[in-house]
């Protein structure tokens, strides 16, 4: 890790042999590197992807999310790397973390690989692949952040990124920006119903039918030990009305907002 007062640059161990190799050394490269190409640009940050070939012939696609300026003791960079490594000390599975760091001017930014041969579970249903591939995988894995005490804010199926090759299917949770720890009573719950209507609400927008969404639930509420889903179900929907007409404002200031991310 490279660092002075006001900056720093850094690199898990084993990323540091693929950065040498990708000549990103220096901290300011991150900003300049005209491999590094956004492909959304949004108020706060731009969402980039790398694209390189190795010495041994392997591609490489890296992601790099560039912060804007901000003044704050823990800048956007350094918070969601802390979120990567809360992830992985609760068994989440997740992307591997390749770099973070702060440049003086309060700029910041966040490095990890890409996740290949996975898709997100939205998009692998609007192609065709049934939900049912999907329910459980995604039930359990929501049940194991929530009992690990912790929550995502925007844990719509777009965040869920999915191997159907692997045998049982292997999901992973992306944008840990958003994940944070579950606070105490009485707002506690109140989180945990916003991520599950966040992942209802984009369910019933690709046309899951409502019993399947059922079975989700009732998957979840196994894997947690809740027992009666009734008065859960009814919160989840009168937060998924919420959900829905926030979304459309949403839409409405920030048409770019759901952009899906460019194919390899």
């Amino acid at each position: 890790m490279m660092q002075t007062p006001r900056s720093f640059f850094g690199v898990p161990k084993q990323s540091q042999p693929l950065l040498r190799e990708l000549g990103l050394t220096e901290l300011g490269q991150i900003f300049a590197d005209p491999r590094i190409v956004p492909w959304r640009s949004i108020e706060d940050r731009d969402n980039c992807t790398l694209d390189a070939v190795l010495s041994d012939g392997r591609p490489v696609r890296l992601h790099v999310k560039r912060y804007k300026r901000v003044w704050s003791a823990k800048p956007p960079g350094e918070v969601e790397a802390d979120a990567f490594y809360r992830l992985q000390r609760a068994g989440i599975p997740t992307a591997n973390l390749v770099a973070w760091g702060k440049l003086e001017d309060g700029r910041s930014f966040i490095m990890s690989d890409d996740l290949a041969g996975y898709r997100p579970a939205d998009k692998l249903i609007e192609s065709g692949t049934p939900f049912n591939c999907l329910l459980e995988p995604t039930a359990d894995l929501a049940a194991k952040l929530h009992d690990a005490g912790l929550h995502h804010r925007d844990l719509y199926l777009c965040h869920f990124l999915a191997n159907l090759d692997a045998r049982p299917v292997d999901v992973r949770l992306i944008d840990a920006a958003r994940v944070a720890e579950l606070p105490g009573w009485p707002f506690r719950q109140r989180w945990i119903v916003k991520d599950l209507a966040q992942f209802w609400y984009s369910a019933v927008r690709l046309n899951v039918p409502e019993t399947q969404l059922d079975q989700w639930l009732n998957r979840y509420a196994q894997q947690r030990s809740l027992g009666s889903t009734t008065r859960l179900r009814r919160a989840i929907e009168r937060k998924v009305q919420w959900i829905a007409r926030h979304d459309a404002k949403l839409n409405q200031r920030q048409p770019n907002r759901n952009i899906s991310l460019p194919g390899t």
